[in-house]
């Protein structure tokens, strides 16, 4: 069954109370579906639904992918499918095709997201984009697998880092603390 917004409001609200102090910058989420925005669609621009999968190693590693597109590091992840049956489900899934390590030696940290971020999305003429916005929702996963076969279409190269190496601050301070 397809993500609905009832569950993607369910997650924004979960995560809301675990930390209120995220209201200003998701409250451009919660007005798009307030507005009736489908967010589990790619399809609507003014911002949609995608799903992170940050990946821990027993050492405290972080799994970091060199996206192609972008030529940048990133964490895993990416569009909702019809397929997914929860972002969460979505995110385990982008890992997996990604990275090449099987479902199987993942296991959830958590079933709330870790972090949701909001970010802009270049216009891409090829796909037929516009310049939008990602509402990333963001699991956190443990694993002591190795990298198998990457996705060669949207992954050039995937490394453990440190949790140091993460960009985003308040990630970063919610993955040390989640791994301690």
């Amino acid at each position: 069954m397809p993500i609905t917004a009832e569950h993607i409001r369910t997650t924004l609200t979960g995560y809301l109370d675990t930390y209120p102090e995220d209201k200003e910058a998701l409250a451009p989420a919660v007005g798009l579906l307030d507005a009736g925005a489908n967010l589990a669609s790619r399809g609507e621009f003014r911002g949609h639904a995608t799903a992170g999968a940050i990946l821990a190693d027993a050492d405290g590693s972080i799994l970091q992918i060199h996206h192609l597109a972008l030529g940048r590091w990133l964490l895993p992840g990416g569009h909702l499918e019809a397929g997914d049956g929860s972002l969460q489900d979505a995110a385990l899934r982008e890992l997996v095709e990604e990275t090449g390590i099987p479902a199987g030696a993942v296991i959830s940290a958590a079933a709330s997201p870790i972090h949701i971020d909001v970010h802009p999305i270049p216009a891409n003429g090829t796909k037929g984009e516009p310049d939008h916005q990602h509402i990333d929702f963001r699991f956190l996963f443990r694993t002591d697998a190795e990298v198998g076969q990457l996705q060669a279409e949207e992954v050039t190269a995937a490394d453990w880092r440190p949790v140091d190496s993460v960009s985003d601050e308040t990630l970063r301070r919610r993955i040390a603390a989640a791994l301690r």
